[in-house]
């Protein structure tokens, strides 16, 4: 190391400066060390720490997010620090705030920024900078960052541990929508997005931020610090924080001399603390008036220097609550007129107040439009369409997948309608399959595309459901969330979902509805061995029945018969490799697993060379091969007649297996065949072996 290095590594009394000033932001820090940390780094390479917080144009803004916050970005900037504000006018788009005009939402943004600028906020676009969520999250190159980055973050978290961050939004765990559980994880991606180093919100987003450093830790990546600024209490007597919705809780940007004054002396404030309740006159004088460098209160002859001898003044009653109320309103007003001042005389700023105060009289409730990604429309899938969704993926596809599959599409061909076949590989990541790896679930869907087409499924569209959602996210996303909004976290979990289960299958089910919607089919088949299969009709017939402009699909559940070749009622003694026919099983397997199979002389309520002789057998006659001792060749119509015969013990299980194992055979060598003749599914086998490789050595150090 040398001596340059060494002395740019000291503690300096600058950096205290610094980390002190940053320190002064918060009411609380995680932590003071990473804190301190962060600033020397900066220092030491010379570049900007990231702060951030972000903000909705909902058109109106109170003290505490003007005058408060521009004192603390003020503050962040000095020591080192990069403040981006998080702009989020897509989500007040989805709001419907200004009618729902994305344009008008802008202009709103527009207006709140130069507030700041005027409030004395310094270094805007430079040491401040303003991202807009409708430009940053809705192009196709940013939006295959942000919702991969949110469906990661979900698939982490149980649903039990978001439910408790939903407390900032002051709902009962037990009255949540199941948008409400969205909201959480969309913060916290928006912490990793934006390459935050500091949280630098209010104490009542602690929990969602520290989600955030749970989240880095599961990841194994930096953890953001968090830095909570208080939040500054409402006029009126116990409430905790201002409220944009009661025009009376707090003092706003836009409010005249005259609006200072009456809500000022119409304010709790009380001389001595009553029930653990906030004085707000107390509180406006210690985070408002005092958070402005060198800051001063007088009252009458005397001047204040430190909000300590203010409050000491009040409660010892040598401050009596008029004087301090118009000590307030006189200082409040103060900060407020070089604001009136900019409005009234800088063109730019004027205008933009004008067209605000113009929208806020104009704008009535609207019809909600109901705004959807379309896929038709887009020509990616054709219309009136038959849509199957392909199962989650797994390590070891089995035959059983592609059958359910290939009865679905033969249970309409009558219909002649055609047929979409829907990989859902970005809801296989956010309910953690395969350790949500990209690579390994396309591998999946590659080999399972290739042995339904092995099989002679006949054409078929394929759609990927992140091409899908890419299209158009910002509408796909907007479906989702208006979902969410409609049904409620237990009906989308049903009886089928519990607390301690992965959040990601709560969106999973969101996205499912959303899907459904962007591909407008005419028939919707699930399999009647699905178990959420009733859980899915029922929330689409309930979220349908609201929109009347969607048209709800035929839903139908289609029975498909069991290939499994064995029943064990203990799990441990339960093996794959023998009890089902996987897509990889060499054709030797046709014969060796049959032989296995249960076959009990008359049983066939379960008898699985019958369901697999029928099932795959390419002929509409099927004949089973005997010796002449055992009653010679038999040719059979129907699967009836076969099933009578053994019934009645006239045919024997080892001519019922043979017949059954040289169709197996034949079934697994087309669909090795097809599979090898295809490059692409080739490639795709050896990532999934890698894989069931890997998983099993993890699942082994367990």
């Amino acid at each position: 190391m040398t001596n340059n290095e060494s002395a740019s590594s000291e503690w300096t009394s600058e950096l205290d400066s610094n980390y002190e000033r940053l320190l002064s932001i918060g009411e609380e820090c995680v932590t003071c060390e990473e804190l301190k940390k962060l600033v020397k780094l900066s220092a030491e390479r010379n570049s900007n720490f990231i702060l951030y917080d972000g903000f909705e144009p909902s058109g109106r803004m109170h003290i505490a997010q003007g005058i408060f916050k521009s004192m603390n970005v003020n503050k962040a900037t000095r020591s080192g620090g990069k403040f981006v504000f998080w702009v989020a006018d897509w989500f007040a788009l989805m709001n419907d705030k200004m009618g729902g005009d994305l344009e008008k939402i802008k202009i709103v943004g527009e207006y709140l920024i130069e507030v700041w600028s005027a409030a004395g906020m310094k270094g805007l676009h430079s040491d401040v900078v303003f991202l807009w969520a409708s430009d940053e999250i809705t192009s196709e190159k940013n939006s295959k960052l942000y919702w991969p980055l949110m469906l990661d973050i979900g698939r982490r978290f149980t649903i039990t541990r978001i439910k408790k961050c939903c407390q900032i939004m002051g709902r009962l765990e037990g009255n949540l929508t199941a948008a409400q559980i969205l909201y959480p994880l969309m913060q916290c991606t928006d912490v990793f997005f934006l390459k935050s180093d500091i949280c630098q919100l209010g104490v009542d987003q602690r929990k969602v931020n520290m989600l955030a450093r749970e989240y880095a830790d599961a990841a194994k990546i930096r953890k953001p610090v968090i830095l909570s600024h208080h939040m500054i209490s409402g006029l009126k007597k116990g409430q905790e924080k201002m409220s944009k919705s009661d025009p009376d809780s707090a003092i706003f940007m836009e409010d005249t001399r005259e609006d200072v004054e009456r809500k000022i002396l119409s304010a709790y404030c009380p001389d001595t603390q009553e029930d653990g309740l906030v004085n707000p006159c107390l509180d406006y004088i210690k985070h408002i008036i005092f958070c402005v460098e060198n800051a001063t209160f007088t009252v009458g002859d005397t001047t204040y220097n430190n909000f300590e001898s203010v409050k000491e003044a009040y409660e010892n009653k040598d401050l009596k609550e008029k004087d301090l109320k118009q000590g307030l309103i006189y200082e409040l007003n103060a900060l407020l007129e070089p604001i009136r001042t900019h409005f009234e005389t800088n063109e730019k700023a004027k205008q933009l107040f004008s067209q605000v105060r113009q929208f806020k009289r104009s704008i009535t409730q609207l019809a909600k439009s109901f705004k959807k990604l379309d896929l038709v429309e887009l020509q990616v899938v054709p219309p009136q369409s038959h849509v199957i969704f392909l199962p989650l993926p797994t390590v070891k596809p089995t035959l059983q997948m592609i059958f359910d599959t290939f009865t679905q599409i033969k249970s309409c061909s009558e219909d002649d309608v055609p047929v979409v076949l829907f990989l859902s590989d970005w809801s296989a990541r956010v309910c953690g399959v395969l350790d949500a790896n990209e690579k390994v679930i396309n591998s999946f869907y590659s080999v399972y595309i290739a042995a339904l087409t092995a099989l002679g499924c006949g054409t078929f569209t394929v759609i990927r459901q992140s091409e899908g959602i890419l299209k158009d996210p910002s509408n796909y996303w907007i479906n989702v969330i208006n979902v969410g909004r409609f049904l409620t976290l237990d009906q989308v979990m049903a009886n089928t979902l519990k607390d301690s289960d992965c959040v990601g299958y709560v969106i999973s089910r969101l996205m499912r509805i959303a899907d459904v919607i962007s591909l407008s089919p005419s028939l919707f088949t699930l399999r009647s061995t699905d178990c959420n299969s009733d859980v899915e009709i029922s929330l689409l017939e309930k979220f349908f029945s609201h929109y009347t402009e969607l048209t709800l699909p035929t839903l139908k559940k289609v029975s498909i018969p069991s290939l499994l070749l064995l029943q064990r009622e203990s799990e441990a003694h339960q093996m794959d490799t023998d009890q089902y026919f996987l897509l990889d099983d060499p054709k030797v397997h046709g014969k060796s697993k049959m032989k296995k199979a249960f076959c009990q002389p008359g049983n066939t309520s379960f008898c699985p060379p019958i369901t697999l002789l029928v099932s795959f057998s390419t002929t509409k006659q099927i004949t089973i091969v005997r010796s002449e001792q055992n009653g010679g060749d038999v040719t059979y119509e129907s699967i009836e007649d076969i099933a009578q015969d053994f019934r009645d013990e006239k045919l024997h299980p080892g001519d019922l297996k043979n017949a059954a194992a040289k169709t197996m055979v034949e079934t697994l060598t087309k669909i090795s065949q097809g599979m090898k003749s295809d490059a692409e599914a080739t490639k795709a086998i050896k990532v999934l072996k890698a894989a069931q490789k890997k998983l099993g050595k993890k699942n082994s150090n367990k």
